[in-house]
């Protein structure tokens, strides 16, 4: 009891010394003061600056005036105004009110004083009556003063450099998304205040003229933003807000690339939109996980990342939280799922910081090859993070250039799109791509087959999708440190399989391949590049599991063939032992498939030792193309 009675006189005694100079013996002064107030009810803010301004001019001791510009020009973002305002105010009255210092501080947090804002926080607190939530917030804010002291003196390398006019205009161009070979970007540009993509393609180093996505995408009476593209360019999620198909205020769409055009979109619908908001999607390499942004129950603040799996049946599951190693009682906002499917970025202004929202990134903890969280977020440092707001962040591919959104000194006006090298240090992982084409291999037409990369070692599928049907390409991402095998199959055709050890190659350099599929014809002949074998051993490798399953499913889908298995050597060692040798590996394979389920009846297989060499055994990639399994067709 006595101590609420200290801390009401102290508020009462606060409030009278504050009483002084809270109105005007000016009568104008007080009626431009009474009408600002009315404005500010009305959220009109532009009026109520003119008549404070008014009201301080006629009487220049006015403290509740200049105190109540101070809250205005902070509110909307003015901060240098603020401070001279809030410093006004201490001049009149250094003890006029305790939100003065509060509102000195945070104008000087977000004009990078951190110096004198730590001091004037500290000031705050030392007053009596502080809510719970405003003492926490002022304590993240002194610990972001401190954190961002100690960054600026620690500075890493930033080069903005701007990616031309081809893309950038006059009008604000911003939210960037690459594909993994950054053939083509998409972005948002705003016009008349309307949002719409454009895209662009890269020719010789250069981008050009960019041009609208599609009249299927874009509208002329909703806004299209925040968006992601797949590593391969042929999806494209983004944020739809109050369209008749919505299921709240914005929703997430999904729209796939045909040919030159793009498909109608679609909503992704329940369980991922609902009647609230969801914006800002990021899809991994893989097309099985969406990351996005939700103000959905069940978070931890205003703005949470959350993700969704796709499931075998084409649904989306029960969207989960990222948690706590991401997501704070502040905001968490624009996630990038970077193609190593391990670094996540986002932008948020609830972990340290320089004061409002800062660039992070966060790497996936795994223990005995599963997730098992998150590492704490680590902010990106200065000066790519500043007192400004920094956010929607996309990486290329080999982790080196960052693209992002700017208004600098050498724009085209308004925002325009910069990229910069990436500090090492938060880089990710280095991912390198694939890109192919697949055509019948008599006639030359484009064909839709089926694309599948499997991770060799963990049998994980990595890649799932179809060649365009109008141009036969296609293009998936992997990591430079892993084995991979790529198999391509359609319908009628004999399928393709390869395999690709980035890491063995230069590292982050692409695969680019032709992909001619034969029909299904007797005599047609298929090397199985994904069947693997110790050196001078017959076992099974399981890394050959994924293609020989593969096998598997060709015989059941085409059960009137008959295939031999045939296995071939390199010259190296004596003949007779090699003849034994490819007999043996090719005898492996056809016992695998027995214990399969495949009928013996369609199986037959030889050995052909070194007589048939595809390659010159003087090299060793001669003699590794001349080291393999294959099977022929010998009837259908």
């Amino acid at each position: 009891m006595k101590n609420l009675l200290i801390f009401l006189l102290l508020l009462i005694c606060g409030f009278a010394n504050a009483q002084k100079h809270s109105s005007s013996p000016v009568k104008q002064a007080q009626k431009s003061y009474n009408l600002a107030n009315q404005y500010i009810s009305y959220q009109l803010f532009d009026k109520a600056i003119a008549e404070l301004n008014q009201a301080v001019e006629l009487d220049q001791n006015f403290a509740g005036a200049y105190q109540q510009l101070g809250d205005l020009y902070r509110k909307t973002g003015n901060y240098n105004s603020a401070l001279k305002s809030y410093h006004k105010v201490l001049q009149i009255d250094p003890e006029f009110h305790s939100l003065t210092y509060y509102g000195l501080a945070e104008s000087e947090l977000n004009t990078g004083d951190y110096a004198n804002a730590f001091i004037h926080f500290e000031k705050y607190l030392k007053y009596p009556g502080i809510n719970e939530n405003s003492r926490k917030k002022v304590e993240k804010y002194m610990n972001d003063c401190l954190f961002s002291q100690e960054a600026i003196k620690n500075p890493v390398s930033f080069k903005p450099v701007n990616i031309g006019q081809g893309i950038n205009t006059t009008e604000n161009e911003y939210l960037p998304v690459i594909t993994a070979d950054e053939g083509m970007i998409i972005f948002t540009r705003q016009t008349n205040r309307n949002e719409d993509f454009y895209k662009s393609i890269k020719k010789d180093e250069n981008w050009s003229k960019a041009e609208f996505l599609s009249k299927e995408i874009n509208t002329f009476n909703y806004n299209e933003g925040a968006q992601c593209i797949s590593p391969d360019g042929n999806y494209l999620f983004f944020t739809g807000c109050n369209r008749p198909d919505g299921s709240g205020r914005c929703d997430i769409y999904i729209s796939r690339r045909e040919g030159n055009g793009w498909s109608k979109p679609f909503n992704i619908g329940p369980p991922v939109n609902t009647p609230g908001w969801e914006s800002q999607p990021s899809i991994s390499a893989d097309g099985r996980t969406l990351y996005f942004v939700s103000t959905r129950q069940g978070g931890f603040g205003g703005y949470d990342i959350w993700k969704t799996e796709l499931a075998s049946n084409g649904s989306w599951t029960i969207p989960q939280n990222l948690g706590p190693e991401i997501n704070t009682e502040f905001d968490e906002q624009s996630p990038f799922i970077h193609p190593d499917d391990e670094s996540l970025y986002f932008s948020s202004n609830g972990w340290p910081g320089f004061g409002n929202k800062d660039l992070f990134v966060s790497r996936k903890v795994f223990i005995d090859g599963k997730q098992k969280g998150w590492k704490k977020p680590e902010n990106l440092g200065y000066p790519i993070n500043t007192f400004g707001e920094e956010s929607g962040l996309s990486i290329s591919s080999d982790g080196r250039l960052g693209f992002f959104a700017s208004n600098q000194k050498d724009g085209y006006g308004g925002l325009d799109i910069y990229s910069f090298e990436l500090p090492e240090k938060v880089r990710p992982a280095s991912v390198t791509y694939v890109k192919g084409m697949v055509f019948d291999k008599d006639n030359k037409e484009y064909l839709d087959a089926k694309i599948q990369i499997v991770n060799l070692k963990s049998g994980e599928l990595i890649f799932d999708d179809t060649a365009d049907s109008e141009t036969g390409q296609f293009l998936a991402t992997m990591m430079s440190d892993k084995s991979f095998g790529l198999n391509v199959s359609k319908d009628g055709y004999l399928f393709y399989s390869q395999n690709f050890s980035p890491g063995a190659n230069l590292e982050g350099k692409p695969f680019i391949i032709q992909v001619p599929l034969q029909k299904i014809e007797v005599g047609g002949l298929v090397v199985l590049n994904n069947i693997f074998f110790e050196s001078n051993k017959f076992e099974l490798l399981p890394e050959s599991k994924s293609e020989l399953l593969l096998l598997v499913k060709f015989l059941n889908d085409n059960p009137r063939i008959k295939i031999e298995i045939g296995g071939h050597t390199d010259n190296i060692g004596d003949e007779p032992s090699n003849q034994k040798l490819s007999e043996s590996r090719a005898m492996s394979v056809y016992n695998f498939l027995i214990n399969n389920n495949i009928s013996k009846d369609k199986l037959s297989f030889k050995g052909y030792g070194e007589s048939y060499p595809l390659a010159d055994n003087s090299t060793e990639e001669g003699r590794k193309s001349n080291r393999r399994t294959e099977f022929k067709i010998i009837d259908k």
